[in-house]
């Protein structure tokens, strides 16, 4: 079992080596979130595959760099979300009320900007190239954020199962880890696990 500290330098190592790849996801929020803002709408098990896609990048960057748990868990998780989407409905998600859209937009904003790891000397990379899609927590904090906006896709199955995943590693985070920002993760999962989902007759999860 390796030390906090090779878990913590494996995580930088992570954050400042894969920039490309954090790069690109950030490209591919920000297409989806305008997409959105556009009028967009995809049906919940689209969604739900957007959603779990960043989980196959965490896990290829765990493996790459000797992380064996996470990489080992990320495999897990993709596996069991990719299920729980392919019941979802094929009926357009639907957003959730303005107060849950502000909590989403912040956890997203969170995932987003997540600066901790990135090693840099001004405070604009943290914009574009924040551990978003590559690292555990960023990545939990906006699919949940994702998640929010769109009336938990009408599933509290899918509600239910990202809340632990996020509880789990914003506890290892906080807890483990020592890093205090990874409460964030303790309260997105808090308010997924809690507040109802948005669903329709025809979504299939309850």
């Amino acid at each position: 079992m390796p030390s906090t500290d090779d878990i913590l330098i494996g995580l930088a190592s992570i954050a400042n080596g894969w920039r490309t790849a954090a790069i690109a996801w950030h490209v591919a929020l920000g297409v989806w979130l305008l997409a959105v803002l556009a009028g967009w709408r995809p049906s919940a098990r689209v969604a739900g595959y957007l959603l779990v896609s960043p989980f196959v990048s965490v896990m290829g960057a765990a493996i790459v760099t000797g992380n064996a748990f996470n990489g080992a868990a990320f495999a897990a998780f993709f596996l069991v979300f990719v299920l729980v989407a392919s019941r979802l409905s094929r009926e357009p998600v639907r957003v959730g009320p303005p107060r849950v859209v502000i909590a989403g937009t912040l956890l997203v904003v969170f995932g987003w900007g997540y600066p901790h790891f990135l090693e840099t000397e001004r405070w604009t990379p943290y914009l574009y190239a924040a551990p978003l899609g590559i690292l555990p927590c960023p990545t939990l904090s906006a699919v949940m954020g994702l998640t929010l906006l769109f009336g938990q896709l009408g599933s509290r199955v899918w509600s239910y199962a990202l809340a632990t995943t996020a509880l789990v590693y914003g506890a290892i985070g906080a807890f483990v880890l020592g890093v205090a920002l990874d409460y964030v993760l303790l309260v997105g999962a808090l308010l997924v696990s809690t507040i109802p989902a948005r669903s329709s007759l025809r979504f299939i999860q309850r």
